[in-house]
């Protein structure tokens, strides 16, 4: 299966999974940006305003306003950020975490604003929902995590209408950000022949993290129709490779923006 030699083994990627859903609900994403008291107002505020600074071509890709009455799934609704602006623009709200932390928070922010979704636990190999039960499926930054990726995309892809649309973000593997942390944990300690995978595995946020070309996301989302692949210059991008990584963005970017359409029946 593409970019994933961590799925060769249920009991192995089980494991994995394992140490994932650990390691987010220790630090669920963007917690790290708050200084209020967790769950408070002012704690979701923070992390709203940090996440646009840094990430502000979320809006742009998400495009919250057009979801609008569509029947939309989250897959990985972390601290709900972007869940909460689906949900202002009138979506119909499904979402998924692997975390219970992350759908207990998520939770205590849409009372605090009087909004409304469906927020379950569940893994994004195995979806809880029936074929063909969303207009949109939604989940930037979450898939690269799972082992087997792949699968989780045929999964998101299952679930979507025909005619729906899908948008994902997913970690690119030629990029920036990769070859500053192979640099750094490769050749910098002593190890130069660790491959760019093995380093994203086992330096990048929770074990067993991939990145992935757009050949390998080509086939992961084969049978989508109009599907686009677009990289990006990311803040994270810049730390390792200055203004050299804004002029190469398109091709060494750190995030990969892909969208599409199921074709109809």
């Amino acid at each position: 299966m593409a970019g994933s030699s961590l799925i060769a083994m249920p009991e192995t990627a089980e494991r994995s999974k394992g140490a994932v859903r650990s390691f987010w609900e220790r630090t669920p994403c963007g917690s790290w940006d708050a200084t209020a008291p967790e769950g408070s107002p002012d704690y979701f505020e923070q992390i709203e305003r940090r996440r646009y600074e840094l990430e502000p071509f979320i809006p742009g890709f998400a495009q919250f306003d057009a979801a609008a009455g569509q029947d939309l799934l989250e897959i990985g609704v972390g601290l709900g950020t972007d869940h909460v602006r689906f949900a202002r623009a009138g979506a119909h709200l499904t979402g998924v975490d692997l975390t219970e932390r992350g759908i207990q928070l998520v939770r205590r922010r849409l009372e605090l604003e009087d909004l409304t979704s469906e927020l379950i636990t569940a893994d994004a190999e195995r979806l809880p929902f029936g074929d063909e039960s969303f207009d949109l499926v939604y989940s930037w930054g979450v898939l690269h995590h799972t082992p087997d990726t792949p699968g989780a995309v045929r999964e998101a892809i299952r679930v979507l209408r025909p005619g729906g649309t899908i948008r994902v973000m997913l970690y690119a593997r030629h990029s920036w950000v990769s070859f500053g942390l192979w640099a750094r944990n490769g050749p910098l300690s002593g190890r130069p022949f660790r491959s760019l995978r093995d380093v994203l595995a086992h330096h990048m946020e929770s074990l067993g993290t991939q990145g992935f070309t757009r050949r390998e996301v080509r086939r992961m989302f084969r049978g989508i129709d109009d599907l686009r692949t677009c990289k990006i210059c990311t803040p994270y991008d810049v730390e390792y490779a200055g203004g050299l990584a804004r002029l190469t963005g398109r091709w060494l970017g750190f995030f990969m923006l892909i969208s599409g359409r199921r074709p109809p029946s």
